[in-house]
């Protein structure tokens, strides 16, 4: 795992003004650096030694050295390609991953996108031609942003890179926070600083002459199928899950678990053969998952290594966690993971982690919504829909929150595992007038992939294309990499997204149980009490901290400079309500507070 970063110009001075923006991002890779300059482009390279620790350096070049590379990621099936480009007359002189990539793209060109299995960014120049080609992997994985302004293109793992150089116009893009308060985290590929994109996943990027070309190679496609039994598809589930987790586990240092209270995790930890898991909680028992990790862990013969995460340790952490995520985002968890991730860093270089089990086979609460009183959604729309008109007009409480949710439908009100504010609630705390259509300018385009399919169906695409993408791997590979460790994602393995996303509905969810086929084959593995444990996130007590005096006062003082943004007297009346036990606005006040931390850090 490592990081990149690299500009086009006609400037000079480029091989000091390339290692300034690549210090800026030396957490990604503290082992090594390299670089690559001539008259057009500039390479920056910050290694975290993994794979071939003694010949794997980059920038790494073809046989004739016409063409340079810098990669961020594993390639877990690179020993079969390198057979493969070996007899076709390639000569490759280290057992890098990094090699097979640059050898492939010379041998298949864009192709070798579809041979590769792994998580990656990377950009490939063609010195000759004078053309850059990058790529980002299937489901988002790892970061790649680019910028482009008038004579300069630039491109890279973080966009702190970016304001390293000098022409770099730092500017905020106030449009996205409208989006933002409603995800709680950058949605979609514009970033908030203007000119500044993320390159999507499944995407690939050329640029040449000024020009930039960009064209979707992978699309995810949830197709269920009928013909295999429910047996069949367990047997199924477990053959592709053990083999991912064996292919995450190729490495030339020590690899590790995260371990929580979930069946993800678990599973992971339980078939990894793994000698460490790492686990943080918190003083309060509801919120803390140590002693379920210290009680598995013996039981499956590894060490537990955890940690009790302060208050003060968690508010004292929040400015550096911002910076290090680039954007704002409003996820709890995040401060929680870059715990984990400091503490698993010193004790290995790389660490097993359970994303993207949830999204694939169903786990999230939500996608029961279907069944649970699923009788309701018998009576017609337009019946649901008038009582929700008029159930909104009621003060919010469960009931009436039902008859809402119910009576409004999925693509206006769902935009993945977390909505914070609504449009007109948006009206309502902004001060200046609205730029967007609101959210659904963003989720219509997937929504209208997915027409005809069944409810849970939609909701894991669009979780898959919003939620996964913007929140879940985001601060993974930040947080991991604040702390210079790689993060492994056995769920998110070509292999098995290919296997999964033909299981049916129905060995998905039902009124009971979530992930159901997935939870039956963790089954055979952990104890029904944690294959079967209910899907919790990762627990963090804010919402208690944010009744404490010292806490609200010092979001408080943050909301009341925040006047820019934010209509005050509204967002106060949020802060109030939620101190006063009137309504629970822990999410929405935290999303505004988080947005107004990262502003001071980048713009203030």
């Amino acid at each position: 795992m490592c990081g990149f970063v690299g500009y086009i110009s006609k400037d000079k001075n480029k091989k000091k003004q390339i290692k300034l923006m690549a210090d800026i991002i030396k957490h990604r890779g503290p082992d090594s650096d390299g670089y690559y300059t001539d008259d057009n482009i500039a390479l920056g390279f910050r290694r975290l030694s993994i794979i071939d620790l003694n010949n794997g350096s980059q920038p790494i070049y073809n046989e004739d050295k016409s063409m340079v590379i810098v990669f961020n990621g594993e390639i877990y099936n690179h020993e079969e390609i390198r057979e493969d480009l070996i007899s076709k007359g390639h000569v490759l002189n280290s057992n890098a991953d990094t090699e097979v990539l640059i050898h492939g793209y010379e041998e298949y060109g864009e192709k070798i996108l579809d041979k590769i299995r792994g998580m990656f960014a990377f950009s490939i120049y063609d010195i000759n031609n004078q053309e850059l080609f990058m790529a980002r992997d299937f489901y988002g994985i790892k970061p790649l942003y680019y910028y482009k302004d008038k004579n300069l293109f630039m491109f890279g793992s973080e966009i702190k890179s970016f304001m390293g150089h000098p022409k770099f116009k730092k500017e905020l893009n106030e449009k996205m926070l409208e989006y933002y308060l409603t995800f709680q985290y950058s949605a979609g590929e514009e970033t908030f600083f203007k000119n500044v994109y993320k390159l999507m996943p499944g995407h690939y990027l050329k640029y040449k002459d000024g020009k930039i070309t960009i064209k979707q190679y992978y699309e995810l496609k949830l197709e269920p199928e009928k013909g295999r039994s429910y047996e069949e598809w367990q047997e199924g589930i477990d053959k592709v899950l053990k083999d991912s987790i064996k292919a995450h586990k190729i490495s030339d240092v020590e690899v590790g678990s995260f371990l929580s209270s979930g069946v993800d995790s678990s599973f992971i930890a339980a078939s990894s053969d793994v000698d460490k898991t790492f686990t943080v909680g918190f003083e309060n028992k509801n919120y803390s998952e140590i002693d379920y990790a210290k009680d598995l862990s013996e039981k499956i013969g590894t060490q537990n290594i955890n940690k009790i995460i302060t208050k003060d340790e968690y508010f004292d952490s929040l400015e550096k966690i911002m910076y290090h995520m680039d954007e704002p985002v409003a996820d709890p968890a995040a401060i929680a993971l870059y715990f984990v991730t400091k503490i698993a860093s010193e004790n290995v270089k790389v660490s097993l982690s359970g994303e993207g089990a949830d999204e694939i086979f169903g786990g999230y609460n939500i996608y029961k919504e279907p069944y649970d009183l699923g009788w309701y959604y018998k009576i017609p729309y337009f019946i649901r829909h008038g009582i929700a008109k008029v159930a909104s007009l009621f003060p919010n409480h469960s009931g009436v929150n039902f008859l809402i949710r119910r009576g409004t439908k999925l693509e206006d009100r769902f935009v993945g595992n977390a909505f914070i504010f609504g449009d007109k609630e948006i009206d309502q705390i902004l001060v200046k007038e609205r730029e967007t259509g609101g959210f659904r300018d963003l989720t219509k385009p997937y929504y209208d992939k997915v027409k005809g399919k069944d409810m849970v169906t939609k909701m894991q695409y669009i979780d898959f294309n919003f939620w996964l993408i913007g929140d879940i791997l985001q601060k993974a590979d930040k947080m991991s990499m604040a702390n210079s460790l790689e993060v492994r994602v056995p769920f998110l393995d070509k292999e098995v997204i290919e296997y999964a996303r033909h299981l049916p509905t129905k060995y998905k969810v039902d009124k009971h149980r979530t992930k159901k086929a997935f939870r039956d084959v963790a089954h055979k593995v952990l104890d029904s009490k944690v294959s079967d444990k209910k899907k919790l996130g990762f627990p963090v007590p804010i919402r208690e901290w944010m009744k404490e005096e010292e806490i609200y006062n010092l979001i408080k003082a943050k909301i009341l400079d925040g006047d820019k943004f934010f209509n005050v007297k509204e967002v106060m009346k949020l802060l109030d309500e939620h101190k006063e036990g009137k309504k629970d606005n822990s999410r929405k006040i935290w999303t505004i507070y988080m947005f107004l931390l990262w502003y001071d850090i980048y713009f203030e």
